[in-house]
């Protein structure tokens, strides 16, 4: 496994570096190392059609749908410095990371001809339409439904947790739309506009002060046959291939942004004294070779060309959600009382920020108890439980 770039790739680490610094130096320094995604909408969606019209913003696409096709290594370069770079959450990321590549291995040529230039230029945003109050983990148990009609569906249903869904212009939907069918048999995955009489999303404000997700109340909402992703009844599978795309190269942005929370604690630790602390040198030192060991998994899982997922892409939701768990209860030991203050009476940032979100690492995305049946059942092979045991 290679841990290292070539030397050629660093003319383009340069380009993606120089570009970033400049834009978000000049034009976009206000939204620069902001870590809420619904903060200044308007200076966010003119930050995606700027990644757009330089042609960053989906540089793993072919260039047919605005990318440059750009290698992996190089989408990862791009992450790296666009995490060091302190660029904001990207705002279109659900459109951008996981409905994208969706329609470009399973969408009709009119739905990649329709709704692909805009999620690269930066002027869709979408939300996902996957969680309900009672199927977070368990997908499958999703219970909004869509009546087909001549003119195409009408949805009914309650979706939770839904980011983005404040702001988004269109969400991806699951329901369910064989009457009378359970589980993953019975569900289409659906398109839908929100900004439509009986689409109604409402902010869900979290214990942070922010407000990133909200519950999303479908009554009688329409959408048009033509925006079905694969055939009616067959929306676990594409709901399936969506998911594989979250293991993708935003990865290593992450573990960029991961980077930057340790080098703020490690400073914190030595101003304040607790560097000297044993029993703190050791949590830092041992959150230092997690993230080592995280990077290398991801490498390892990106750099795969069987197309397959692999030991690292099934245990790497579970590893990182847990060493982030355990840096953000680091935070708090490192900081002390400082962090029981926050910005106002009504919300938290920076570290104690970082930490509160922890709480919710290991439950979003698959509860850390879902993954070990996933790394169970499909990574080791190992047969379901049967029922009443």
């Amino acid at each position: 496994m290679q841990l290292a770039f070539a030397p050629e790739l660093e003319a383009f680490r340069q380009e993606a570096a120089d570009w970033l610094n400049s834009e978000l130096s000049g034009s976009f320094k206000a939204i620069r190392g902001q870590t809420n995604q619904v903060d200044a909408v308007e200076e966010r969606r003119a930050w995606e059609q700027a990644l757009g019209a330089a042609r960053w913003s989906v540089i793993g696409w072919p260039e047919q749908w605005g990318g440059r096709d750009a290698s992996i290594a190089q989408q990862i370069i791009f992450a790296e410095e666009y995490a060091r770079a302190k660029g904001p959450p990207r705002v279109g990321h659900l459109g951008v990371e996981l409905l994208g590549p969706t329609l470009i291995a399973m969408g009709s040529e009119e739905q990649k001809q329709r709704f692909l230039p805009d999620i690269a230029q930066g002027r869709t945003i979408w939300c996902q339409g996957y969680s309900e109050p009672g199927a977070g983990s368990d997908l499958a148990n999703v219970k909004t439904r869509a009546r087909r009609t001549e003119e195409g569906y009408r949805i009914d249903g309650q979706k939770i947790w839904t980011s983005m869904g404040t702001i988004a212009d269109w969400c991806f939907v699951v329901c369910r739309t064989e009457p009378g069918s359970v589980g993953n048999k019975g569900l289409s995955f659906l398109l839908a506009p929100m900004d439509q009489p009986g689409v109604t999303p409402r902010p869900i404000r979290q214990m942070t002060g922010e407000a990133e997700f909200a519950e999303v109340f479908f009554d009688d909402a329409f959408t048009s046959a033509e925006d079905r992703i694969g055939a009616e009844g067959e929306g676990w599978k594409v709901a399936m291939e969506l998911l594989g795309f979250e293991r993708g190269v935003s990865t290593l942005a992450q573990q960029m942004h991961f980077r930057t929370e340790l080098d703020e604690i490690v400073e914190i630790a030595q101003t304040n004294g607790m560097a000297r602390d044993p029993v703190a040198r050791q949590k830092i030192a041992q959150a230092h070779a997690g993230l080592k060991i995280m990077r290398y998994n991801a490498l390892r899982m990106l750099s795969e060309s069987d197309g397959g997922l692999s030991g690292a892409a099934y245990t790497y939701k579970l590893y990182w959600s847990r060493w982030h768990l355990d840096l953000g209860e680091l935070a708090m030991d490192v900081l002390g009382q400082a962090g029981e203050i926050g910005v106002s009476e009504e919300r938290f940032d920076g570290l104690p920020n970082m930490y509160l979100m922890s709480r919710s690492d290991t439950i979003y995305a698959g509860t850390d108890q879902i993954q070990r049946n996933i790394i169970a059942e499909r990574g080791l092979g190992l047969p379901r439980e049967p029922r009443g045991k």
